[in-house]
């Protein structure tokens, strides 16, 4: 019996492990839409926010992604597949994942309260 539930157990996480899992993307072609679609004025060149949410480090699920880039709640205008195709927005999800953490705030003179 407890084989069995043991064996229930792992087929489940395996089938929400690949269910949740990013399509491939294109981190170099993802960075070239991120700019040239204009993310970047509202999140940051970097990602980190400022007038739009911060997207990195660790961006939330592609599930989530996806479905915020088409559907917004926020003043972010819809981009359907339209504008953009599933394999672009992969792309630009690929390219989220390489951005790196910003700076700790003690690294910055100004924000180190010294």
């Amino acid at each position: 019996m407890r084989v069995l539930l043991l064996l229930l157990v792992a087929a489940l996480a395996c089938a929400q492990s690949k269910s949740g899992a990013a399509p491939s993307g294109d981190a170099q072609n993802g960075k070239k839409i991120f700019t040239s679609y204009g993310c970047y004025q509202c999140h940051g060149y970097d990602g980190h926010g400022g007038a739009g949410a911060r997207l990195a480090p660790n961006p939330i699920s592609f599930e989530a992604f996806s479905k915020y880039v088409r559907q917004p709640t926020g003043e972010m205008p819809p981009y359907t597949a339209k504008v953009v195709s599933e394999k672009e927005l992969a792309d630009i999800y690929a390219f989220l994942h390489t951005l790196p953490p910003p700076p700790p705030a003690k690294s910055v003179p100004l924000l180190d309260g010294k």
